[in-house]
């Protein structure tokens, strides 16, 4: 089972009351980059990331900027970057949990033509028949707990380094874990 606890080293103004930065780990960053794994990601390319209010442009710019070497040898960027539809192959703990929504769902023609669609208004080439029959959708196994281990698992990043996340939602790699 995932822990559902994160535990942060924080730097804080005292004077000022505001938190500098946080020094977190591969499952805070990973946490941190999951709502761009939402159409969020999409908007906010398309909304130009310097006019966003708040932090979220911030935070793609990091992971825009973030070496591919820190991330998971399985993943491309632009799973985030560029979304296409919601994903939940990540392996990581979502905001969104237990939504119908993000369920995956593939409809075939009643005639098992070797067609599939995401709408069940799409039209069969072979047959024209609606492909309105809904076939099962089968993920990709989820990774094993505590794989995480070197760098692989679950998530977005690797669990080699720390990693600092400015007030701003900024993640850099914590430059003192890299060279330790």
């Amino acid at each position: 089972m995932a822990t559902n606890t994160v535990s942060l080293k924080l730097l804080i103004d005292t004077k000022g009351h505001k938190v500098l930065f946080a020094e977190a780990s591969k499952d805070f960053v990973d946490f941190l980059f999951t709502p761009l794994a939402l159409p969020v990601g999409t908007v906010i390319r398309l909304l130009s990331k310097d006019n966003m209010v708040g932090s979220l442009g911030k935070l793609y710019d990091s992971l825009e900027l973030l070496n591919d070497t820190y991330m998971l040898p399985n993943l491309n960027k632009d799973t985030l970057l560029k979304p296409k539809a919601p994903i939940g192959g990540a392996n990581v703990p979502h905001l969104l949990t237990n939504d119908e929504s993000l369920a995956k769902k593939v409809y075939m023609c009643r005639t098992y033509h070797l067609f599939i669609a995401d709408d069940p208004r799409a039209i069969c080439p072979a047959c024209k028949y609606t492909l309105s029959t809904e076939v099962p959708y089968v993920a990709a196994p989820a990774i094993a707990e505590g794989s995480s281990g070197g760098g692989g698992g679950g998530g977005y990043v690797k669990d080699v380094v720390t990693y600092m996340i400015m007030d701003n939602l900024e993640v850099m790699l914590n430059y003192k874990s890299v060279a330790d």
